[in-house]
């Protein structure tokens, strides 16, 4: 495994680090390392913008016209 070391982390971040970490019954090592396994298994807000535009390309567009008598149509 790798060691990541972080510097010039406030004491009021590592304090409410430790905190969090045991009011979840962790260590502070096991919270952190639990939060980095969460953050890198979604996307990143950008990664998840290119996704979601590069999805909507593959759809034909439509005007609110359209969307409002295929709506209809579905109801007939």
């Amino acid at each position: 495994m790798t060691v990541i070391t972080v510097r010039d982390v406030p004491d009021e971040v590592r304090d409410e680090l430790a905190a969090r970490a045991a009011r979840s019954g962790m260590s502070m090592q096991e919270f952190l390392r639990a939060h980095l396994i969460d953050l890198t298994g979604r996307p990143s807000p950008s990664d998840a913008l290119a996704q979601v535009r590069s999805r909507a390309r593959a759809y034909p567009r439509l005007s609110y016209a359209d969307l409002v008598d295929e709506l209809g149509a579905d109801r007939r």
